[in-house]
């Protein structure tokens, strides 16, 4: 096995045990070393640390979402990207938990919005094209997207156990409901599949850009 091949096994290991285990299960990395079928002192080798080896799964998982995420076609309105965002946040809910594991660790170098500047830029172009309304605050919507997708992707399990619903039935109602509030940031601008519907930018981000 190649070296990054070890490192990408590791990887992998240690968010399929976060995931089975829970953030507050701990991470031994004996066992992330048993699952990758790989001698211990490895893991210390590719990463040095325990927090080193979390920080590079998350990076990994961040930049597959991403680019799985770019692959896909975005819809045109802003409302209807919130949509695309926290849909996307809940198929890579392990990079949120893991993110915020680091973030309680009190992991200084982590970014919460790794593509930040990109999709800053689009959204900023979007405005001035007219698909987002001229006085919303851009680092606010970015903020406000960000924290919606971490915050539901979080408490998602636990907030449909206590309501008595299915975790699949709250992700469409509370989805539609955002869906329907972010509407007040669509821009003038006309949908050219439809007069009535109008456009906004694409945010590359599922609430981790």
């Amino acid at each position: 096995m190649d070296s990054e091949l070890t490192a990408q096994t590791l990887e992998r290991a240690a968010l399929d045990l976060l995931e089975r285990d829970g953030v507050l299960g701990g991470l031994n990395l004996r066992e992330v070393a048993d699952r990758a079928g790989v001698n211990r002192g490895l893991v210390y080798h590719y990463f040095g640390s325990r927090r080193d080896l979390l920080r590079s799964a998350l990076r990994r998982n961040v930049r597959e979402r991403i680019a799985a995420i770019r692959l896909q076609d975005r819809p045109a309105r802003f409302s209807s990207r919130v949509r695309h965002v926290l849909k996307g946040g809940v198929r890579y809910a392990s990079a949120f938990r893991l993110a915020v594991l680091l973030l309680l660790d009190g992991d200084t170098q982590l970014r919460l919005m790794p593509d930040l500047p990109r999709t800053q830029e689009l959204l900023r172009q979007d405005q001035e094209a007219g698909l987002i309304d001229r006085d919303v605050d851009l680092v606010a919507l970015h903020t406000a997207l960000t924290s919606l997708s971490t915050g539901y992707v979080l408490a998602r399990s636990r907030l449909a156990k206590e309501f008595g619903v299915g975790v699949r039935e709250l992700d469409d109602r509370f989805i539609g409901l955002a869906e329907r509030l972010c509407s007040a940031v669509d821009g003038p601008a006309e949908d050219p599949d439809g007069p009535s519907e109008r456009t906004a930018g694409p945010s590359e981000e599922s609430g981790k850009g």
